[in-house]
């Protein structure tokens, strides 16, 4: 099975994929990455940071643009991706695999109800 055939995503571009250990790994879709282009810059929160669904919890910037991250959930922050902060480029090689954000512990309840599979958010896409 293929991370797309597993993850949640958002209208504004982030993923959302349940780990085995009940956590959560976000990041941002590579339609997402493919619009922005070469992304030079990577910002990302604290750990033990918290953020409600909705928040910003991090900056991308590319050549083109530079853009806010939205949680796609209420979490508080439990990794995050600093190979992606030295080397930002990976969100460009693989936006799923290496290139996640952070992974968070969920603290809302029925949070994904508006998100979409991956197969509905590339037909929303067209």
């Amino acid at each position: 099975m293929s991370i797309t055939e597993k993850i949640l995503c958002t209208k504004s571009h982030e993923f959302l994929l349940e780990n085995a250990d009940k956590t959560f790994t976000i990041g941002l879709t590579d339609y997402a990455v493919e619009q922005l282009g070469d992304i030079v810059f990577l910002e990302l929160p604290e750990i033990g940071a918290e953020f409600k669904k909705g928040e910003t919890f991090a900056t991308v910037e590319s050549v083109k643009a530079a853009s806010e991250i939205y949680m796609p959930i209420s979490g508080k922050i439990v990794a995050a991706n600093n190979e992606a902060v030295d080397a930002p480029e990976i969100l460009n090689e693989d936006s799923f695999e290496k290139g996640w954000l952070v992974k968070i512990e969920a603290t809302g309840e029925n949070e994904t109800d508006d998100l979409l599979t991956y197969t509905d958010y590339k037909a929303e896409l067209e």
